[in-house]
């Protein structure tokens, strides 16, 4: 029982696994549904999030569906549920009914703060949440904070329910019982942000905004080098400063100046050796840096648009892109990363909407 992206992500990736996911949708569908038309007609968000599903079109105010959707959650092993504040307890469905009626059925809740205390009942969505988490104190330039440019809430406390569902499984298997699970996004959030938390806490120290750049590593970020391109680099540790110093921007006495002798000093002193870095590269063109630092055994990355992911040979290479069916003819979609030797790759369709609500209602018994 879910909408948007929080709970169809954790239930898509149970799909993936080879679980038999039955989504339960109102008659009007996912609002996701609607978000674009940008996949052949249909929404880029629901065709990622929903392949592998049974889609069962209920509208659990009628008195006979709701006997469906009674019978349904009966027969399953795990229900899951993003729905507004108090809308299961509405339906009979709260955490302490289910498991009085249904002592083996694991009950995966996601919402946005989480059961009880003052934010109980406040209606969440990804955006809010990043900023009642701090992340966007964190997220953009000194002058200009941002939010993080994907559902990154969302896809975090999907991710948390997911893998506190196959824990419950396989807690169950020892002891047979079932049991609640009660997801908060504010949670998961804080959890991601916990090194700048202690920051924080134990040093009284609010991190700035770094832009691209990092506020902790340097140098750690996109640099521009000849022809106005970027390369982003990510210096970890004194070796590969040194080599940096030495092989690619061809300053060895750079790598033993006190000013930026340790990380610490470096960020310390960002503001002069940023712009000497950059000073350097860009008197190269990009295939000569990344030439520097191959060789040079340099961390480095590119900074690429969806033109150039989408084209990327690294996915290519590994035959991450499969064919998936679809009421808009076939789609060409990522694979999930979970490389679990031994399980096959499912790549079953997107479901039209109510696609499946006669095949299982009569595996339930009912017309």
């Amino acid at each position: 029982m879910e909408a948007a992206v929080a709970g169809p992500f954790a239930t898509r990736h149970l799909a993936d696994l080879g679980a038999d996911v039955v989504k339960i949708e109102r008659p009007e569908g996912d609002f996701a549904r609607r978000y674009d038309h940008a996949v052949q007609g249909l929404s880029s968000y629901f065709v990622w999030l929903n392949r592998g599903k049974r889609s069962v079109v209920l509208d659990w105010d009628q008195p006979r569906d709701r006997e469906a959707l009674g019978r349904l959650v009966a027969r399953s092993d795990v229900l899951v549920h993003n729905l507004g504040p108090g809308a299961m307890e509405r339906l009979g469905l709260g955490p302490e009914a289910l498991s009085e009626q249904f002592p083996r059925l694991i009950h995966a809740g996601i919402s946005g703060y989480g059961r009880g205390g003052p934010y109980e009942s406040k209606k969440s969505f990804d955006l809010l949440v990043q900023g009642e988490s701090g992340v966007i104190s964190l997220t953009g330039t000194p002058e200009q904070p941002c939010k993080v440019g994907i559902s990154i809430a969302d896809l975090t406390a999907g991710m948390y329910a997911f893998s506190s569902i196959l824990a419950a499984l396989i807690e169950r298997q020892k002891t047979g019982k079932g049991g609640a699970i009660d997801i908060s996004m504010l949670e998961c959030m804080a959890e991601l942000s916990g090194g700048q938390i202690n920051t924080y806490r134990y040093g009284g120290v609010q991190l700035a905004r770094a832009g691209w750049r990092h506020n902790i590593i340097v140098p750690y970020g996109p640099y521009r080098c000849g022809g106005g391109k970027f390369v982003n680099l990510a210096v970890q540790n004194e070796g590969q400063w040194e080599r940096l110093c030495a092989q690619v921007l061809d300053l060895r006495e750079l790598a033993s100046d006190p000013r930026y002798a340790t990380n610490a000093k470096r960020l310390a002193n960002r503001e002069t050796l940023e712009p000497l870095i950059e000073q350097v590269l860009g008197k190269l063109d990009e295939a000569e840096v990344i030439a520097r630092l191959e060789a040079a055994d340099v961390p480095y990355g590119r900074i690429n648009d969806m033109r150039e992911v989408v084209a990327h040979p690294q996915l290519e290479a590994r035959g991450r892109w499969v064919e998936y069916g679809s009421e808009a003819g076939p789609l060409q979609m990522l694979m999930h990363p979970m490389n679990v030797a031994g399980l096959p790759q499912r790549t079953d369709d997107v479901p039209a909407i109510g696609q499946h609500t006669g095949e299982v209602l009569r595996e339930i018994g009912l017309t």
